[in-house]
């Protein structure tokens, strides 16, 4: 189901990361709410790129965003390019620096469900979770859910490491 208020940007982004630093930048000058979402999204075919998706909480804030992203040059087209966005502005996001459990990740943010790499069913609420301040869950069944693995004393990370290999950060 697309959200009512969504929108995304086509880029010539081609890195995450490099995406990640643009959504950021927009997002800041778009002023965006607590409340607001914002994805990448992986464009595939002739030209591969990541697009950015915006999901805002009313039309006043949907219609300044298209047309603040518009006087920049971005096309803009109403709804998401996909159901499966990876989530770097979300409720909650700023809260998760640190280590925390799983309970508190889930209590905190609009995250819906951890998963870990290798194990069927979520995590103990008391698990810690080392974010090493870059938690990117990704939309999935219309559920947010971080994937995470295991690390060193028992504790979790999140699958996505916040400073990828240059020869591995866009695949």
């Amino acid at each position: 189901m697309t959200p009512p208020y969504a929108l995304w940007a086509d880029t010539s982004v081609s890195a995450l990361r490099a995406a990640d630093h643009l959504l950021l930048a927009l997002a800041a000058e778009l002023d965006l709410p607590e409340s607001a979402f914002a994805c990448t999204h992986l464009v595939r075919g002739e030209r591969p790129r990541v697009a950015l998706s915006f999901t805002l909480p009313s039309e006043p804030l949907l219609r300044t965003a298209e047309e603040r992203l518009r006087t920049q040059g971005y096309e803009v087209t109403p709804g998401v390019p996909d159901q499966a966005g990876r989530a770097v502005l979300y409720p909650g996001a700023d809260s998760l620096t640190g280590t925390v459990t799983v309970g508190e990740l889930l209590a905190r943010s609009a995250i819906d469900r951890v998963t870990v790499l290798g194990t069927q069913g979520q995590p103990p609420s008391d698990q810690r979770m080392v974010t090493r301040d870059h938690v990117r869950p990704h939309w999935h069944g219309g559920e947010l859910v971080l994937a995470a693995m295991p690390a060193v004393g028992g504790t979790l990370v999140p699958f996505e490491v916040p400073d990828p290999t240059p020869c591995c950060a866009d695949h």
